[in-house]
């Protein structure tokens, strides 16, 4: 006797569920009831059944003052769930791999923690002048493209709160030590989709960074692409590394869940 489609196992009241919490969006945070029923093609008693279950679990939220829906803390506690098992370490690897191969430049993965960039993991380039591995070092935000990156996707409460323990001390004499340059570099960051590390930190060296979003479109890491400048000419970053640091990008925030599209 063979086996039954699995489709013939499908409950249908679970379904609608999952149907209804795909229906908030990024650009739509909150829905009323009226609108879900419109949506789902489901009666209003229908929806507002759904909707108190999920509520009761956590996956749901009432704004009380427009008394309209909203995804629940449980919703984004379950991602990361994921992410953590999924491990995002083993996602990233074998896009490293793959940049290194066609650029044979140092890439990075790196996240920031208590308001400082951690790589934490590296594939090196196969040259005899590359980028020395600072895995597990913190280094400072506003003067690494990985960083740089990262926070440009925030709030402007949560840039100053992730910039609040740094003066924004000078480490070469291209470092962007002034507050308001560093806002409206920020915005320009967050405009092109990438962050360039013009010897910032370190002289004679350049980076390129990109930012790694998850299903919930937040910003939850950085890949970026390493090297001494000589080598890293504005023709080439323009033509050849940022266009495979944002490729990476892409493909690592594809597996965590982010849907580009929507």
């Amino acid at each position: 006797m063979g086996k039954r489609n699995k489709s013939s196992y499908i409950i249908q009241s679970v379904t609608n569920a999952l149907d209804l919490l795909e229906e908030f969006r990024d650009d739509e945070p909150e829905l009323g009831v009226t609108e879900l029923s419109k949506r789902l093609g489901l009666h209003k008693n229908n929806v507002f059944r759904l909707l108190a279950t999920l509520e009761s679990r956590g996956y749901m939220e009432q704004n009380k003052v427009t008394d309209n829906y909203r995804l629940g803390l449980r919703v984004l506690e379950l991602g990361q769930i994921f992410i953590k098992h999924m491990g995002l370490l083993k996602m990233a690897r074998p896009i490293l791999d793959e940049v290194v191969e066609k650029c044979n430049e140092t890439a990075y993965l790196g996240l920031i923690r208590d308001n400082r960039v951690v790589y934490v993991d590296v594939v090196e380039a196969n040259r005899p002048v590359r980028v020395v591995s600072r895995v597990g070092v913190g280094l400072p935000i506003y003067c690494s493209a990985v960083g740089k990156v990262q926070i440009a996707f925030e709030s402007d409460d949560e840039v100053e709160r992730a910039l609040a323990g740094d003066d924004l001390i000078s480490f070469t004499p291209k470092t962007i030590v002034d507050r308001k340059v560093l806002a409206n570099h920020l915005k320009k960051v967050h405009e092109q989709g990438y962050a360039i590390d013009d010897e910032e930190y370190d002289e004679g060296i350049r980076c390129v960074g990109v930012p790694i979003f998850d299903y919930t479109r937040r910003v939850v890491a950085g890949v970026s692409i390493s090297g001494p400048s000589y080598r890293f000419t504005d023709e080439r970053l323009e033509k050849e590394l940022i266009p495979l640091a944002k490729e990476a990008g892409e493909k690592l925030s594809q597996k965590l869940g982010f849907n580009i599209s929507i």
